[in-house]
């Protein structure tokens, strides 16, 4: 009975993500946590393998429709890479309550941010390439190892950074939804390798978020516009920060 709400839940939210570039695991690990799954031994690992299903399933959509920036997102791709299993081995080292609050903390800072620039027109030049390299290397490791350790495939942080580079928000977020695929499977493998994972919930929560990926990539290229997919983002996380601190500060 449980399975099957927690799969319910996980379909539901994997359309929204999807819509958005990112694999979902802000949403999925606390689902999974409030079902009463453990956070750091199935939550996280589960987390992250759902969200790199569903950037995955998105990324080929978009990848098809030909909105993704593979060569100016490699230098996020390979960084991110390699941040993400050090991440994730660090997570045996940090208390669960810390975890929770950091994983908090970093949503309520981006929602925030993407609420207070909805309003705002996209860039019509983009940062020079170089430039924009540089500082995706740059940022891509911090930003996997912060995956790879709270169980998130990055694509909260990955979207603004891009915004902040110039990227049209559409082009953003299906660029977004392909570099999180590397960062989560990378994280997962890390946490896969130190024996964390429940394999009845992955089964059947992992068909659940392919089918309503796919929908939900499909109705972003479509019929979402910039602005309310900023918005979309900016509620979702700042909803499930505020949910997550005021759990654990009161």
């Amino acid at each position: 009975m449980i399975l099957a709400a927690v799969t319910a839940a996980i379909l539901v939210l994997a359309f929204l993500f999807s819509m958005l570039g990112l694999g979902g695991a802000m949403l999925y690990i606390p689902v999974l946590h409030g079902f009463g799954y453990d956070f750091k031994s199935v939550a996280i690992p589960t987390g992250l393998l759902l969200n790199g299903l569903t950037a995955l399933t998105a990324a080929v959509f978009y990848l098809r429709a030909r909105m993704v920036d593979v060569r100016g997102s490699l230098p996020l791709v390979l960084s991110s890479f390699l941040g993400a299993p050090a991440g994730a081995w660090c997570t045996k080292l940090v208390p669960t309550h810390t975890l929770v609050l950091l994983f908090a903390l970093c949503m309520f800072g981006a929602g925030g941010r993407m609420l207070l620039t909805s309003g705002r027109e996209d860039r019509e030049a983009m940062t020079p390439l170089r430039t924009r390299l540089v500082v995706m290397a740059g940022a891509g490791f911090f930003i996997g190892f912060l995956a790879g350790l709270l169980g998130v495939g990055g694509g909260f942080l990955f979207v603004p950074l891009m915004l902040v580079l110039g990227y049209p928000t559409k082009r953003a977020a299906a660029t977004s939804a392909f570099v999180v695929i590397f960062s989560s499977f990378s994280g997962f493998a890390g946490h896969v390798a130190e024996g964390r994972f429940n394999r009845p919930l992955m089964i059947a929560t992992s068909l659940a978020v392919i089918v309503a990926s796919w929908i939900g990539a499909m109705v972003m290229k479509e019929r979402m516009k910039a602005r309310g997919i900023k918005r979309m983002f900016g509620i979702v996380l700042f909803g499930v920060a505020v949910k997550l601190l005021v759990r654990i500060l009161f």
